[in-house]
């Protein structure tokens, strides 16, 4: 437990400096977040990139355990494994910062997630079995595999792009998900030392951020924080033995949420609209409503917790429900909304 505290304390504070430091080069450079567009709810230009702070402590204070100790390869995960961990977040920085700096078309930022899931596969980030909620495993082939894991981290890493829609709401949700992780692979059941240090100084890190992210937040994620704040706890769900049904629980409602979005884009103008931005997510809905910000980061947090902390006792089948009834939650919630826009475009 020491040890987890002080790797874990360690990324936190080289986080919660490196994004001081981060957003002043930011700001030097002209590498802001503009309250121009229609979907912008700032009032004032706020530094990008903030994802790097995060990215450099992980892999720094990642590093250094790989260099001072087996701790983080005492069980099945391998260097191999953290290079491909390295070098995929690597690519999401990349890519994050030409469209921070350039502001990139939508469909062209698909590219960096993209290779970063296909390289963390490369290098061996693979399930080789799932639990079967009704009895029993299911016992994966390599292809397999590599198509769930790309999948998997797809929607995980777009889960929380889009979330990233107010101060503070993708990294709390996603610390929720990487809090949950690190309990299970605690238990005896599980008992997984190597998962919980990298889930400790994956927290650390997105809490170090998390400070100067907060409403109102003087620093964003950035688009390849955003990514890599889901990949890193996508990741984290593959190597733990492929705990997804955990970070499904933990994602559920910005999950389900992203599902309804996009399946309402593509009706109302095809593959293209998918990639067009707008404010009908449900944390803008709720916005809307008149609810704070701080108020919405506080719900999604909860439910999130709510959910996390069930996996920590539920069976797989007992998960699967929860997932049922977090998809119900949801179709009753995107159906009131979709009545009172009904509603409100009449009156009009």
């Amino acid at each position: 437990m020491i040890l987890l505290v002080s790797w874990g304390l360690l990324a936190f504070i080289l986080s919660f400096l490196l994004t001081v430091l981060v957003r002043r080069i930011a700001l030097v450079g002209g590498i802001v977040d503009k309250p121009s567009a229609s979907r912008k709810i700032h009032a004032r230009p706020v530094a990008r990139l903030g994802g790097i702070a995060i990215f450099i402590s992980v892999s720094a204070v990642m590093i250094g355990i790989l260099a001072g100790s087996d701790a983080l390869t005492s069980g099945e995960i391998t260097l191999w494994h953290y290079i491909g961990v390295l070098l995929g977040g690597l690519i999401l920085m990349i890519g994050g910062y030409l469209d921070d700096r350039f502001d990139l078309p939508a469909h062209t930022t698909i590219v960096a997630p993209i290779l970063a899931a296909l390289t963390s596969i490369a290098f061996g980030i693979e399930v080789d079995k799932l639990t079967n909620p009704f009895g029993g495993v299911v016992i994966l082939e390599s292809w397999q595999s590599d198509i769930l894991v790309f999948v998997w981290l797809m929607l995980v890493m777009y889960t929380t792009k889009f979330l990233d829609g107010l101060d503070g709401l993708a990294t709390s949700v996603t610390s929720v998900g990487a809090i949950m992780i690190l309990l299970l692979s605690l238990t005896t059941a599980y008992f997984q030392p190597d998962v919980a240090l990298l889930s400790a100084v994956t927290i650390g890190a997105y809490l170090g951020f998390l400070f100067w992210n907060v409403h109102p937040a003087s620093i964003f994620l950035g688009e390849g924080g955003s990514t890599f704040v889901g990949f890193m706890l996508g990741i984290l769900a593959v190597i733990s033995g492929g705990k997804v049904a955990t970070a499904l629980l933990v994602l559920g409602i910005p999950l389900l949420d992203v599902v309804w979005v996009i399946t309402r884009r593509f009706r109302e103008g095809g593959i293209c609209r998918v990639f067009v931005g707008d404010k009908k997510h449900l944390h803008h809905r709720l916005l809307a409503l008149g609810w704070g910000q701080t108020r919405i980061v506080i719900l999604y947090v909860a439910v999130a917790s709510a959910f996390g902390v069930s996996a920590l006792f539920l069976q797989s089948r007992q998960k699967l429900v929860a997932l049922i009834v977090l998809s119900l939650v949801m179709i009753l919630t995107a159906l009131f909304f979709v009545q009172k826009e009904r509603h409100a475009n009449v009156r009009s």
